[in-house]
């Protein structure tokens, strides 16, 4: 029979359980003033993450657009979209300089189907070289390249009426806003939003978007708001009428057929120099200059960095003014044998407890992640991490 225990016993057993609370609740105490992990948020609040890739000037070579997709993980190694990425960016001039226009844009068409049914998207845009195909200036087509269409009246007929025009006209556009998170809205929905719309942010959630455009959005520019739409109407303007007349015999051998005789100033200024299309501005002009003008652009667009191609550095894709500005064109087709690039962007919203308990404002820690993409190597363009408040 065991023995019955003493008072000592009890006392000690007391005692051992006292130390016990002692050291738990200590603890307890000790980690309450630690940073509290994310996952600890109990206000139900969503982490969101997306993933962007834009690739610049392609020019008629699907080998090459092949191996930087492949790359890039947008495509599989059959070129079939790899549910990898969340939004795969295009900026344009797909034609010209190469033979494989045709190629380049059903398989361009061919992944916005596989993107949109595995709730992917696409952003394409027209380049200038588009535009100048549109306008009958074939000066950089190849004799090689009107054969693979048949000749020169069915080349015509694709890129106005057929397929080719077809895409370009639904498809494509000047200029794209694609905000990091839903809650400001959906790719090119305008800045600034309609009065009353739950997109009305406070900055800096409010510019959480990129801007992408062949050439460049000048500061002088007069179609700058709202954004992108304001240029994106002119641009499907000009482009019905380019498709809708009698297509003009190509130049060369024949006269520069210009726009149509209806086209509007505004149509005119969208194809002028400083006009989105053909800037080269923030890629060319002084460094103190482009800095200071770029963040008056930003802010009128409703965003923070602005990624363009067009103007080409064949080593390298090209950040200035600490990534609000990314040219990425680094002559990807064999017509330049320039770098193979891709521009890869990862963007993280995590919601994180305040510090202090009373506070309503809810707190995000916001990451961006911008690299620069080679076959060999990637380099770190952009890692800027904020905490931003909002209700989102």
């Amino acid at each position: 029979m065991p023995a019955r225990p003493t008072r000592r016993h009890i006392l000690s057993f007391i005692s051992l359980a006292a130390l016990i609370y002692l050291v738990l609740y200590s603890r307890d105490v000790s980690n309450s003033h630690q940073h509290v992990p994310l996952r600890d948020v109990t206000d139900n609040r969503i982490a969101r993450s997306t993933r962007i890739v834009a690739v610049g000037d392609l020019h008629g070579d699907i080998g090459n657009a092949q191996k930087v997709l492949e790359m890039a993980r947008v495509v599989d190694s059959d070129g079939r979209w790899s549910g990898d990425v969340d939004v795969f960016v295009q900026t344009g001039d797909i034609i010209d300089r190469g033979d494989d226009t045709i190629k380049l844009f059903d398989w361009m068409e061919d992944l916005r189907s596989q993107a949109q049914s595995a709730g992917g998207q696409m952003l394409s845009h027209l380049g200038n070289h588009e535009w100048m195909n549109a306008i009958g200036d074939w000066r950089y087509v190849h004799q090689s390249e009107i054969k693979t269409f048949g000749d020169v009246s069915a080349r015509q007929a694709m890129l106005s009426t057929g397929r080719i025009g077809r895409a370009w006209a639904a498809n494509y556009t000047t200029t794209s806003r694609l905000p990091l998170h839903p809650s400001l809205g959906a790719p090119n929905d305008d800045f600034p939003p309609p009065a009353g719309s739950a997109a009305g942010l406070p900055v800096p959630l409010s510019h959480a978007a990129y801007s992408f455009v062949h050439g460049g959005l000048a500061l002088g520019y007069p179609q700058l708001s709202p954004f992108p739409s304001a240029i994106n109407d002119i641009g499907l303007s000009l482009l019905r009428k380019l498709q809708r007349r009698v297509q003009p015999p190509p130049h060369p051998p024949h006269a520069y057929p210009g726009l149509p005789s209806s086209a509007t100033s505004e149509e005119h200024a969208l194809y002028e120099s400083d006009g989105p299309l053909w800037y080269r501005g923030w890629a060319l002009n002084d460094e103190k200059e482009v800095c200071r003008d770029v963040d008056l652009v930003l802010d009128k667009t409703g965003t923070r960095r602005m990624i363009m191609g067009h103007t080409p550095n064949f080593q390298k894709i090209v950040s200035r003014c600490n990534g609000k500005i990314i040219i990425i064109d680094t002559g990807i087709s064999h017509a330049y044998g320039g770098a193979l690039s891709a521009l890869n962007v990862e963007y993280t919203l995590k919601p994180v407890q305040s510090s202090s308990p009373s506070s309503s404002e809810k707190k995000w820690r916001e990451r961006e992640v911008v690299k620069a993409v080679y076959p060999s190597h990637f380099v770190t363009l952009v890692d800027e991490e904020r905490d931003v408040f909002g209700d989102i």
